[in-house]
């Protein structure tokens, strides 16, 4: 009996420290997973992808990290925004670890779209109105300068910001110019990006054009419609120029004959000898579905 109560005790001792045992047992392998790590996988290789006005090594250096840096203690949330901060062409950024020893920078650039003037200086923005550059004139060749907006202490890297008053502004702009690239029209604006007006945003377009959107508008739509507007106008052979109003209600779009510039008294009103076109096919949104008002 002795002999039997003596086995059972044992078998007991060994159930109740076997699960003990195999927490230790993977502990000591995940210890030993994270040393490899440490020990092994170290900064060898850093490349750089998508760049194309910052060298490989400005991206790099920017970044902060050095050759030997261990691959798995790397911050990549701090490295991001070490290089958006110190490279303001830098619109988007994504780092991958490669095994074993890698990293790799996938980078997309701002292009400039407008500029905008403030103390004497030119300003350049990207369509999120992050500004990307200061400087004179000369950096300012074809493209259009914002107007209509009081810059706050702008500088370079860092979102253009304006006053309360006009921060309503300045969001529509932002859609504005989301609106425009997406349609693969940026290239055309000229001139001006005029929000003087309380309600419109008026711009230049190609080279004897001025197009006039609602200011709260859906500028999906508004550039949409601009685009098939302009290819109504060159099938029926009438010219790029005068002032293109789509501030109308129905989504009815007006050709003016007289250009509208900045510093000129609004756009003649229709009836008042301005002649007109036709909204082609203004009943389609851009998926080429029926407006909800019809």
């Amino acid at each position: 009996m002795a002999a039997r109560r003596s086995r059972k005790g044992r078998r007991r001792n060994r159930g109740r420290f076997g699960g003990l045992y195999k927490l230790l047992s993977i502990l000591l392998i995940l210890a030993a997973i994270i040393l490899g790590c440490v020990v092994f996988f170290r900064v060898n290789t850093m490349l750089v992808e998508g760049n194309s006005r910052y060298t490989a090594e400005e991206v790099i250096a920017a970044s902060g990290v050095q050759q030997g840096d261990n691959l798995f203690a790397l911050n990549k949330s701090h490295m991001i925004s070490q290089i958006l901060t110190r490279l303001p062409y830098v619109d988007d950024l994504s780092i991958q670890r490669k095994l074993p020893d890698t990293l790799v920078f996938y980078v997309t650039e701002s292009v400039p779209v407008a500029w905008v003037e403030s103390g004497g200086t030119c300003w350049l923005l990207d369509h999120r109105c992050k500004i990307l550059e200061a400087g004179d004139s000369s950096l300012t060749e074809n493209l259009p300068q914002v107007m209509g907006l009081t810059p706050l202490d702008p500088s370079v890297g860092g979102r253009l910001t304006v006053a309360p008053e006009e921060q309503n502004k300045l969001d529509q702009l932002r859609e504005f110019f989301t609106a425009i690239g997406e349609m693969q029209m940026t290239g055309s604006l000229t001139g001006f990006v005029d929000l003087s007006s309380g309600n419109e945003i008026r711009f230049g377009y190609g080279a004897d054009l001025t197009v006039i959107f609602p200011l709260n508008g859906d500028f999906d739509q508004e550039t949409y419609e601009l685009k098939r507007a302009l290819e109504s106008m060159d099938e029926r052979g009438i010219a790029r120029s005068g002032t293109l109003d789509q501030n109308y209600e129905g989504r009815v779009t007006h050709l003016l004959p007289d250009r509208w510039l900045p510093g000129q008294p609004d756009p003649t009103p229709e009836g008042e000898g301005g002649g007109e076109t036709e909204p082609p096919a203004a009943s389609e949104s851009p998926q080429g579905e029926n407006n909800a008002d019809e």
